[in-house]
């Protein structure tokens, strides 16, 4: 029974860009398959899976939502996930846990950058697939170049598998290339009406399942032969050569309709019924690939109820009164609710609460799960997104994707003091559900900072922390690390003498500073011969050069990348003290750092942009002008890569800019490179605004 209830699953993620209607196709999936007693809206804020504040604020997804239904004795799981490239990570986690995609496209919106991400990492998935045109009565025209730009863009040329019927302005229906049938729809009825071909249409439906055919008949010899001597196939073997199509990869179907209007989604359901994989037959060709936690042994787990447990975290939710939620997808073996499992990455056992089947925020608990079920586990205590689940005996570690890293950062300051738990609480947590977020405290700056993809990324992680935790900040642009080093050599005395009642202090060092390789840090060097400044003193001198480093002579910021050796001295047999010459070191450190002309560093970025081919020139004139050195352009298909040093001093809102000049298709990926000089005229900025800061803090 385990068998047949697995070969009757399907996994399937919903993806696209933003606006092309996931959501509201994934409603009317809900609404055919008679799962949902009326079709909602996102404009009304009455889908299921978009049930956060947040979504119906903005009336978008936000978050990947679970939807778990049943069409035609198959039991079906939904993953509809955000379309925003500042969201890339929800969509990203998504994919790990199916067995394949439903790719939405709009056939006014194209081809963007966030969907040809995705796509790379479908193909490096091996995901079979199936794309659906929305709404295409709204852009005629532009369909073919839709299509187009799948050829071009995704170097795939999708089989159309259902031909739209209007009337000039609306979707009416659509004409079933397998059922050869007009299937004909109404927003407010779940079940549609089938009729034959309509006239105008037999031609171009002829000639479309004629392809079909075709296509289906190439995937396996004995097929082609059948139809090369019968002319035509069996409805069994078109479905069997389109099924065995669609799993390798080799064949991607594409649906037309209206999700708004309910046009053209029984097909689309059968579909995921009759082409689409089942974990069972997903995994028997492309089966889990794991690690021994112990041993590092390679461990293959193939998906079926007799093989020992194991399952992964790939989405969390952590909610105030609702308590932590862990979207896991099951392998291999079967879990019953209350029981112990043993987290492998984590090394250490977890008891599990209830497990939940999901549709949209209903909660529905069931008693086990089994081998390609998704589910949610609740009271997990210490699992985290990314952790593999497993039985003890017979452990397993599968591996976890690198998401995207954080592009824009913001310092966060609480509003009142009341705040400040609440924040650094509230923050852990929502890392906890979404690792594509990044809290740290910059050591130098000693500011709070938020690093996320994108300004929506950050707005909504600013939203959730005041709905989900009642805490409120403050936010601006980050400051700039900066850094302070030296291009000469210079020497110094430093001489602390304070005589009171009892014991004096006295220390006397000089010190030479020296320029170092840029990146090489600091060094110390003793040189004192003859005893000058005894050997138990040395120590305390090197104590006062780091600490006096910690603030520069320019502007304050942390001295790097200079050699310092003491070479002579004096001492007082009663009243020198380790503090004396730390205050002695400290002192000779600032004077030789004012006569070693001091300059200014800055950070370099290396940045690599991914942007249209038709806006690379916009986007390398704006690195010009911020100071970017261009490394080097790769053409990408349609898109260029465009490989640059920047100072993060130009870029640290460029998510922006970068939005702007590619009308949105452009993406960026930045890492610290190394610190350089800043151009002189920049620097005497910089150091009178720090030293005119600094005055009016004194003041104050």
């Amino acid at each position: 029974m385990n068998e047949l209830r697995a070969a009757s699953l399907r996994n399937v993620a919903m993806i696209g860009s933003r606006g092309a209607g996931k959501t509201s196709l994934a409603e009317a999936l809900l609404f055919s398959a008679g799962a949902v007693p009326a079709l909602g809206s996102v404009a009304q804020g009455t889908t299921v899976s978009d049930f956060e504040p947040e979504e119906h604020h903005r009336r978008t997804s936000v978050s990947t939502g679970l939807l778990r239904f049943s069409w035609n004795q198959t039991t079906i799981t939904l993953l509809d996930t955000p379309g925003s490239l500042s969201l890339l990570g929800e969509p990203l986690a998504a994919l790990e846990a199916v067995d394949a995609v439903i790719i939405v496209l709009s056939a006014g919106a194209g081809i963007r950058s966030e969907l040809i991400r995705l796509w790379a990492r479908v193909k490096e998935r091996r995901l079979p697939c199936a794309f659906f045109v929305n709404e295409p009565e709204k852009n005629q025209p532009s369909v073919e170049n839709l299509l187009a730009a799948c050829r071009s863009d995704l170097e795939i040329a999708p089989i159309p598998m259902a031909i739209p019927i209007d009337n000039g302005a609306s979707l009416e229906g659509v004409v079933d290339l397998m059922e050869q049938a007009a299937i004909l729809s109404r927003p407010d009825a779940p079940k549609c009406q089938t009729s034959p071909i309509p006239e105008k249409l037999a031609a171009a439906a002829a000639e479309a399942r004629k392809r079909l055919q075709e296509a289906a008949a190439e995937v396996d010899d004995r097929l082609l032969e059948r139809y090369l001597s019968a002319g035509e196939l069996t409805q069994q073997e078109l479905t069997d050569g389109l099924r065995t199509g669609v799993h390798s990869g080799v064949l991607i179907p594409l649906y037309v309709g209206s999700a708004l209007k309910n046009v053209g989604i029984v097909p689309l359901l059968n579909a995921i019924r009759d082409f689409l994989p089942s974990p069972e037959a997903r995994t028997k060709t492309v089966p889990f690939p794991g690690l021994h936690p112990q041993s590092g042994d390679a461990v293959i787990r193939h998906g079926t109820h007799e093989e020992p447990f194991s399952g992964f975290i790939f989405k969390t939710i952590i909610d105030p009164f609702v308590g932590r939620l862990s979207y896991v997808r099951i392998v291999s073996g079967s879990l019953q609710a209350d029981s112990t499992i043993f987290n492998a990455s984590r090394k250490i056992k977890e008891k599990s609460g209830h497990l939940y089947a999901l549709l949209g925020k209903k909660h529905t608990a069931v008693p086990s799960a089994g081998a390609g079920d998704i589910i949610a586990i609740g009271k997990l205590k210490d699992a985290q997104t990314g952790d593999t689940l497993c039985d003890e005996r017979d452990p397993v570690s599968f591996g976890w994707p690198a998401l995207p890293r954080p592009v824009l950062s913001f310092a966060i300051e609480p509003k009142s003091s009341a705040d400040i738990d609440k924040v650094s609480l509230g923050l852990h947590k929502l890392i906890e559900e979404d690792p594509t977020l990044e809290f740290s405290r910059n050591p130098d700056t000693k500011e709070m900072v938020l690093s996320g993809m994108g300004q929506l990324h950050l707005d909504l992680a600013l939203e959730k922390l005041h709905r989900k935790y009642g805490a409120d900040v403050v936010i601006h642009t980050p400051k700039i690390p900066y850094r302070e080093t030296i291009r000469s050599t210079a020497q110094a005395q430093g001489k602390y003498k304070k005589q009171t009642g009892g014991h004096g202090q006295y220390g006397d060092c000089w010190l030479e500073l020296a320029p170092a390789a840029r990146g090489a840090g600091f060094t110390f060097d003793n040189r004192i011969v003859g005893g000058v400044i005894p050997r138990n003193f040395i120590p305390a001198v090197e104590k006062g050069v780091v600490e006096a480093m910690h603030h520069g002579t320019l502007a304050g910021f942390p001295v790097v990348d200079v050699r310092v050796a003491v070479y002579d001295g004096s001492y007082h047999v009663v009243d020198s003290s380790e503090m004396s010459f730390k205050i002695a070191a400290s002192m000779a450190f600032k004077k030789a750092m004012e006569s070693a002309h001091p300059v200014l560093l800055e950070p370099m970025m290396t940045i690599e942009i991914d942007a249209p081919a038709d806006h690379i020139g916009a986007v390398i004139g704006d690195l010009n002008s911020r100071r970017g050195r261009i490394l080097h352009v790769e053409a990408k298909g349609h898109a260029e890569l465009v490989k640059a040093v920047v100072p993060l001093a130009e870029i640290m809102t460029y998510t922006t800019t970068l939005n702007a000049l590619t009308g949105g298709g452009g993406s960026y990926v930045m890492e610290l490179a190394r610190y350089e000089e800043v151009p002189r005229e920049i620097a005497v900025k910089i150091v009178e605004e720090h030293k005119a800061a600094r005055q009016t803090v004194a003041a104050q």
